[in-house]
């Protein structure tokens, strides 16, 4: 169980995907990975969130040596997803790819869609943390 107010005082990113495992969420979780570094520097956590089972989030986080939490939110009118107001993607097939990124008073202070630029997701966050 994750909950938001245990990073109060901290930045974090939650990172709404749409599945593991496919080229571009692999791709975005990647980039979260190679700049843990970077991260941990700013205090920042980055939080996945799919609809994936929390087997497939594990599965998928030792494949690739993911180290940051990642969520399952199973969906329906009353999952994070639906509280964050995360529009779906592609003719509406799939959950979209939004990421917000939260300040350490608990104020959500950007909010991006990376469906596009999913190269350019994790400068989005590190931009929107260092402002």
């Amino acid at each position: 169980m994750l909950r938001l107010s245990d990073y109060r005082g901290k930045p974090v990113a939650l990172s709404f995907y749409p599945k593991d495992f496919t080229p571009g969420c692999t791709a975005q979780a990647c980039a979260v990975r190679d700049a843990g570094a970077v991260l941990a520097g700013l205090g920042v956590t980055v939080v996945g969130i799919s609809n994936d089972t929390l087997e497939q989030h594990r599965a998928f986080a030792a494949k690739h040596g993911l180290k940051n939490p990642l969520v399952s939110d199973p969906g329906g009118s009353q999952g994070v997803r639906a509280l964050y107001r995360v529009p779906r993607s592609f003719l509406g097939l799939l959950p979209g790819r939004v990421t917000y990124v939260v300040d350490k008073n608990g104020v959500v202070s950007a909010a991006f869609n990376s469906q596009i630029n999913i190269g350019g997701h994790m400068q989005a966050i590190l931009q929107a943390v260092r402002s």
